[in-house]
């Protein structure tokens, strides 16, 4: 399939049936940098987007640029103007958080209970999270998640984000969900063992299959040709980088439960992989459920890097 780099599948153009257009081609490939070459010797110009996306670096603009759309699709060309604002509206908003079985997900009023329950240092010594103190809420907790600081409120039932002195509530079911279930499920401490495995070498392996299985492949058709937008976007989101495969990031989602990413690059041999490595304490605070949920908030940020901005989503 012959894709451009802004974005138009020359496959299904008569053009190129006819043979009186070649294609562009991705940013990144030997047919966009001949397409640019002939743009200038036959029109003594060239597409702006096609040039910039060589210029960086890029495949394509729609999947692997921060900064889409921007200045050069104010033409009209090749989109129209609502399709531009369409894309805009939706990359600011978070995508809607799924169950394997389709549903919307959804904090039981139960679980926020459980956590009302529970004592505020009991749940700090285990959890390693801190008192909020300056919280009107009295069992208010705080952790770094990610690239956030994260301040949880269980009197009025929601999680904030903390931005300096103040803070702002975000609506983030999938987030909220998993934070509340790390606060509520973990009944001693426990020690890290230092081992990490696949989820092949979890005690509930056999979850993690059909339906279940853990989506890498979003994030992998996202970064296998872009291994500088990997490390961009696992720094972005406040990953840490280690020696491990092509690339590989630990993360930090909750303060007892890294979990790291393990890239390996296309070539011409092989398709790009991705692999998800857990120390193997992780089934003390999550079920495989909540595993599964876990790594798509994980993909969820990788993929929007620095489009993610909560604040602008209120």
């Amino acid at each position: 399939m012959t894709t451009s780099a802004c974005g138009i599948n020359c496959d299904v153009c008569k053009l190129k049936l006819l043979g009186s257009c070649s294609g562009c081609g991705p940013g990144k490939s030997i047919e966009a940098k001949r397409k640019l070459a002939a743009q200038k010797r036959i029109l003594g110009n060239t597409c702006a987007i096609l040039s910039c996306a060589i210029l960086n670096n890029v495949d394509y603009c729609m999947r692997d640029c921060n900064m889409f759309p921007c200045s050069n699709f104010i033409s009209g060309y090749p989109f129209s103007e609502g399709y531009l604002t369409m894309q805009k509206r939706r990359r600011s908003i978070l995508p809607v958080a799924l169950t394997p079985s389709g549903e919307p997900i959804k904090v039981p009023d139960e679980y926020w209970n459980k956590l009302s329950c529970k004592d505020l240092l009991t749940v700090c010594n285990m959890t390693m999270v801190e008192p909020a103190n300056d919280m009107n809420c009295e069992r208010s907790f705080t952790f770094n998640h990610l690239n956030k600081k994260i301040v949880v409120d269980p009197c009025n039932r929601c999680i904030n984000i903390r931005d300096g002195e103040s803070f702002f509530k975000i609506e983030d079911p999938l987030l909220e969900l998993l934070t509340v279930l790390y606060l509520t499920t973990i009944e001693k401490f426990r020690l890290f063992r230092n081992e990490l495995t696949t989820v092949s070498g979890l005690k509930q392996n056999m979850y993690f299959e059909g339906t279940y299985a853990l989506k890498t492949d979003n994030v992998r058709e996202r970064f296998e040709n872009d291994t500088q937008g990997f490390i961009d976007s696992a720094c972005f989101i406040g990953g840490e980088q280690v020696d491990m495969a092509d690339i590989a990031f630990k993360f930090t989602p909750f303060p007892r439960v890294p979990v790291y990413y393990l890239l390996w690059g296309q070539n011409s041999e092989f398709d790009g992989r991705i692999s998800i490595l857990f120390e193997r304490s992780i089934e003390n605070y999550f079920t495989a459920s909540a595993i599964w949920a876990l790594v798509n908030l994980i993909n969820r940020d990788l993929i929007m890097g620095c489009e993610l901005d909560y604040e602008s989503v209120l």
